[in-house]
């Protein structure tokens, strides 16, 4: 392959990041709003122990969490978190792409994929605890309630992040349960079914024909449990959202969203409504099976399983990639 080939593969790479960004952003923005919205059941106790309504938003779809962003934010509402996705994607997508792109001619077996490699399992793993803290502050600067400028990063920070969070960002991987939770989708997405795809479904190796090395029933059986994982990674999905979005403080209780905002003078979208509710920090997640406990008794089960369907579809996708790939002609 020649540098020519490769300069030319990046632009047209970013581009087309870019391009899928403009109209996946405010699609995604509207998931974790509603994958990390606080809504309990009709009744809870206060702190004194009596019966009191919520009052918070209450808010249920998806597409119901899409009118109800662009009608209290607008437009720039839809498009929060779109400054720290972009370069999420500009750090680890583009070197990550072009490196396959310029490694898969010295690639003889295909099968041999680098996820599947121990290699690069480690570098995969490496790369996913980089990608945790890129998560905390897109999924923060989706749903917070301040307009934030794009061009100022250290003011955003000092709002998305607590001064305990800044003052050590290590802080970050300990928040309660979001680690356990992170580890357990890329144990299960990069490990275990992947393993099951270099069983069920190998890509041919050099020179050979798909339908050589294709296995009807094992395929059918690959993309089955490939869709039915929605069982396991939605609730995962849910529990990293709600987790990441809860901010970590040296002394308990003690909100510095409302400090740091009082002492910026910062603007909000909708000073009057809330786009979505959240938990009070005077009450945290205290863990992995402390937040999947909780959301079961205070939201119900059905929490956990938040736009399920968009979870399957890509599931679906994946699956039926890999079945393309399967039948695919030898390079």
């Amino acid at each position: 392959m020649g540098a020519y080939d490769t300069v030319l593969f990046i632009p047209v790479l970013i581009l087309t990041l870019s391009i899928s960004l403009l109209i996946s952003v405010p699609f995604s923005g509207a998931i974790v709003r509603l994958r990390a919205n606080y809504n309990p059941k009709g009744l809870q106790l206060d702190v004194e122990g009596d019966v009191e309504p919520h009052t918070g938003p209450v808010v249920t779809s998806f597409f119901g969490m899409l009118r109800r962003v662009k009608r209290l934010e607008g437009w720039a509402g839809l498009y929060k978190g779109l400054m720290p996705t972009l370069l999420t994607v500009l750090i680890f997508s583009v070197p990550t792409a072009t490196a396959i792109h310029i490694a898969k001619p010295i690639i003889h077996d295909r099968a041999n994929t680098l996820i599947t490699s121990a290699l690069g399992l480690a570098l995969a793993a490496v790369g996913y605890l980089i990608f945790l803290p890129a998560t905390i502050i897109t999924y923060r600067a989706i749903t917070t309630p301040y307009k934030l400028s794009s061009f100022r990063p250290i003011k955003a920070l000092r709002v998305l992040l607590t001064p305990t969070e800044r003052r050590r960002p290590w802080v970050l991987y300990a928040t309660p349960g979001l680690f356990a939770a992170a580890a357990l989708q890329f144990a299960y997405t990069a490990v275990f079914v992947e393993a099951l795809r270099v069983w069920l479904a190998p890509a041919p190796g050099a020179g050979q024909s798909g339908l050589e090395t294709l296995q009807t029933v094992k395929l059918v059986i690959y993309v089955a449990v490939q869709t039915l994982s929605v069982a396991v990674l939605c609730p995962l999905d849910v529990m990293v959202a709600k987790l990441a979005v809860q901010r970590n403080h040296a002394v308990s209780g003690h909100n510095s969203t409302e400090q740091e905002a009082g002492d910026a003078a910062l603007e909000e979208y909708a000073p009057d409504e809330e786009v979505i509710g959240f938990r009070s920090e005077e009450d945290p997640y205290l863990g992995f099976v402390d937040c999947f406990k909780k959301i079961v008794d205070e939201e119900g089960w059905k929490a956990l399983y938040r736009v399920w369907w968009i979870t399957m579809l890509g599931l679906i996708l994946g699956g039926l990639s890999v079945a393309v790939q399967a039948v695919a002609p030898p390079p």
